[in-house]
């Protein structure tokens, strides 16, 4: 058998899919430059737009949700090439620079065909970037429920989150008493109801934000926010930056659209 190459990329559009559980031999960087997937793994559940990417390790099992269509311009790196990242899953903010050096390894596809130093300097510079990145990951993750109840509860408060959705009208809908669906957010969650409605009107707002042009006013009001300055210190708080650092850090590169 012949070498294969230390790292090359997969630049594709791949068409929307249901859940399916995926293991890779490699670790994998794994960037959408347009739509967004769905990735689970270790009990969370992550949003992964443009804004940022995932490193999953080689021989780890994480499962995806494509529920549109995606552009995705990835890596993979040999077990040798790179050290194992500590997760299964890490997701990280994606920077100028490493979206900048993850477009430019697009010419490098052939697993069978060696890199050239030229080529390994590249996808070694972007592994360190990642690597970085991966130091300060972004913690805008969703706990996944386990049971059904909270589950279902769970997919009316993201379905009614810009309307002001109310526990008690929640609750009756899934056929459980308040207290009932209360006690079972704190022990599969971690949280409160309101927490996690606050949380994910924050990650839907982070994929606006990462995925076209919505302005930070129009993504907090499209999310429920009717003040400018709560969505801020809740974007603040799960994030780990303001909405406008946020933004600031996903502008600057050009990339192709599906």
């Amino acid at each position: 058998m012949g070498q294969t190459a230390e790292a090359y990329s997969v630049a594709r559009l791949f068409p929307p899919t249901d859940r399916a559980e995926f293991r890779f031999d490699r670790h994998y960087l794994l960037y959408c430059t347009a739509g967004t997937m769905r990735l689970e793994a270790e009990g969370k559940v992550w949003s992964l737009p443009p804004s940022r990417a995932a490193i999953i390790a080689a021989g780890r099992s994480i499962h995806v949700t494509l529920p549109q269509a995606v552009m995705a311009c990835s890596v993979l790196f040999d077990r040798t090439f790179i050290p194992a990242p500590a997760e299964a899953l890490t997701v990280i903010n994606m920077s100028p620079l490493a979206r900048e050096l993850i477009l430019a390894c697009r010419s490098w596809t052939d697993v069978n065909k060696p890199l050239d130093p030229y080529a390994r300097q590249l996808f070694a510079t972007l592994a360190a970037v990642a690597s970085q990145l991966a130091a300060t990951p972004s913690n805008a993750a969703m706990p996944l429920p386990r049971s059904s109840g909270v589950a279902a509860a769970m997919q009316l408060t993201e379905q009614q989150m810009a309307d002001a959705p109310d526990f008690a009208s929640i609750a009756r809908d899934v056929a459980m008493t308040e207290r009932s669906l209360a006690r079972h957010f704190s022990d599969e969650m971690g949280m409160t109801w309101r927490q996690a409605l606050r949380r994910l009107r924050i990650i839907r707002a982070m994929e606006l934000l990462g995925t076209n042009n919505t302005t930070i006013t129009q993504a907090a009001h499209t999310v429920g926010y009717a003040s400018l300055s709560a969505f801020n210190a809740a974007f603040l708080e799960i994030s780990g930056q303001t909405p406008t650092a946020y933004r600031i850090g996903i502008q600057g590169a050009s990339l192709p659209h599906a």
